[in-house]
């Protein structure tokens, strides 16, 4: 296990930290059990690392540590949503304007960080509240500075924090009774273990994350039950607003001091020139011409809190009240098209990945779980994900079974005989054999020099054409590759072609492919598709 850490492994870790609150953003969202629902905390936390990751990816080649921590900070500025993005755009600087004069992550920096952290992050917040994400940081800096006195290597140090943070909202229920009414912990202190959690993991090459081993706010989550205040009786404020100003002159007590005659839950963070401005108010003209009058302002969103209560209790009634149908399924795919078509076709959960990217066992089992069904169906799409999905299957703890599918293509095939009122095994058996005639190719380009089916040479960069999983086409172009696959495919007898365009080929270069193959093939209907998949600009089947 690595214990230096070079500033581009850090900014590996804070992108991968990103991906896994993307992932969990929704599990953090349903843990949300105030009536004043404070747009939804996953997707608030996930938006403002997202923001950070996107400055760190304009960085130069060989950024120093200020230009790194700036784009950290700013980043999390720009992009904070909400009272638990804004509170981590302040931990995330707390973070930076603690590393200042680092010369290497040990134990003794990562305490003196996390001490500026909490620094910063409570002087942010006007009246703290015991058992929130503040609580969750104060006690994961307490457990980095114990850490630093035992003088533990870095990894340790690392570890230690990840588990108090773990075990800090464990405990948030005890301090906050709205959350042990609930039966839930705190969401922002979840999110923000996540973060430490996928970080701590991304940054030394731990396999997993200790949080994969907690599920106690999973288990609660769904059954979570919000009484609804139809007159409103849970906040005095019903709007919250939330903008950048750009100013010379601001002065931040002065401005807090204004916010809290206009509503509650205030917050202004930041330094000249950009600050964040929070607050729950019912006047936002006067809120917005307060801040006109000594800047300008910018990113302005105001959410009617009322209306988002009333849509949460009416989705989340509808989840618990929902009876589960008799067969639901999850898919594999790569880009966005394709989950929305396997959606359209009946696609409960689709999990990301395919070629180069698969998903794990415990990936799919999850997905599993979240389907509300009596029985599920897995579609793996590629061949390397049939072991996992098995695996998963047989883990499952409600009857699961795996239609062996290849290819997206072959998935919607199958999709198309589902029958409902049928039994699990005898939709499984008629699955496997719609798809069965589907036969499916795949452009991309080769990586490396090789040998097609034949024995041809392949030429690094050389665009090559896979048939069921045989390299049958070499080219220089993807257009001429798909006329070769095609032929090998003989499509000449099938009745359908359909096509799943990249993501990096363009729709006039779709829209000639698809005139090129009805020209050759004036018998052959052509159903194309946006599919977006990475690395593989064009994915057809003929039938």
């Amino acid at each position: 296990m690595p214990t230096a850490f070079t500033s581009n492994d850090i900014q590996n870790a804070i992108a991968a930290a990103s991906k896994a609150l993307s992932a969990r953003k929704e599990e953090i969202n349903r843990l949300n059990v105030f009536p004043v629902p404070d747009g939804d905390t996953g997707t608030n936390m996930s938006l403002t690392i997202e923001s950070v990751v996107g400055n760190l990816a304009r960085l130069p080649i060989g950024a120093d540590g200020a230009e790194i921590r700036k784009a950290i900070t700013t980043g999390a500025l720009m992009g904070a949503r909400g009272n638990s993005g804004v509170i981590t755009s302040q931990i995330l600087r707390g973070l930076c304007e603690g590393t200042v004069g680092w010369e290497g992550l040990t134990s003794a920096s990562l305490a003196t960080a996390f001490e500026k952290a909490v620094e910063v992050a409570f002087q942010a917040v006007r009246k703290p509240v015991e058992g929130t994400i503040l609580t969750v940081l104060r006690d994961s800096a307490q457990a980095a500075v114990n850490a630093s006195k035992l003088g533990l290597p870095t990894p340790e140090a690392l570890e230690t924090v990840v588990s108090e943070a773990y075990a800090s909202v464990q405990r948030t229920p005890d301090l906050l009774p709205v959350l042990k009414e609930n039966g839930v912990v705190d969401a922002g202190g979840f999110g923000l273990a996540i973060f430490f959690d996928a970080f701590a993991s991304a940054l030394t090459g731990k396999e997993g994350t200790l949080g994969d081993e907690l599920a106690f706010a999973r288990g609660a989550a769904p059954k979570v039950e919000i009484e609804q205040i139809n007159d409103w009786e849970g906040s005095a404020f019903r709007y919250c607003n939330e903008f950048l100003v750009d100013s010379d002159t601001l002065d931040t007590e002065e401005a807090l001091e204004f916010l809290a005659t206009m509503g509650d839950c205030e917050l202004c963070v930041g330094s000249v020139p950009k600050f964040k401005v929070h607050v729950h108010s019912n006047t936002p003209d006067k809120v917005l011409a307060y801040f006109l009058e000594r800047g300008q302002i910018s990113e302005v969103f105001i959410h009617n809190m009322q209306l988002q209560s009333e849509e949460r209790t009416e989705m989340l009634a509808a989840e618990q009240q929902a009876e589960a149908k008799p067969l639901g399924f999850v898919a594999v795919a790569a880009g966005e098209g394709n989950a929305e078509i396997l959606r359209s076709l009946g696609v409960d959960v689709v999990v990301s990945g395919g070629q180069t990217m698969n998903p794990s066992t415990k990936d799919l089992l999850d997905a599993a779980d979240q389907v509300n069904a009596d029985a599920v169906i897995l579609l793996p799409n590629n061949s390397n994900i049939i072991m996992a999905a098995q695996s998963a299957a047989e883990l499952c703890e409600r009857p699961c079974a795996v239609v062996p599918t290849k290819s997206v293509p072959q998935a919607f095939a199958a999709l198309f005989a589902v029958d409902q009122d049928a039994s699990l095994e005898t939709n499984v058996e008629e699955m496997t054999a719609a798809y069965g005639d589907v036969r499916t190719g795949e452009v991309t380009t080769a990586i490396k020099d090789s040998h097609d089916a034949a024995g041809n040479p392949i030429a690094e960069g050389d665009v090559i054409g896979i048939c069921d999983g045989s390299i049958d086409a070499v080219g220089s172009s993807v257009p001429g590759v798909v006329m070769d696959l095609l032929a090998v495919m003989e499509a000449e007898d099938a009745d359908t072609c359909t096509l799943l365009a990249g993501e990096d080929l363009s729709q006039d270069d779709l829209e000639a492919l698809i005139e090129a193959i009805e020209e050759a093939y004036e018998d052959l209907e052509v159903d194309a598709h946006r599919g977006g998949q990475p690395l593989y600009p064009i994915i057809l089947s003929v039938e």
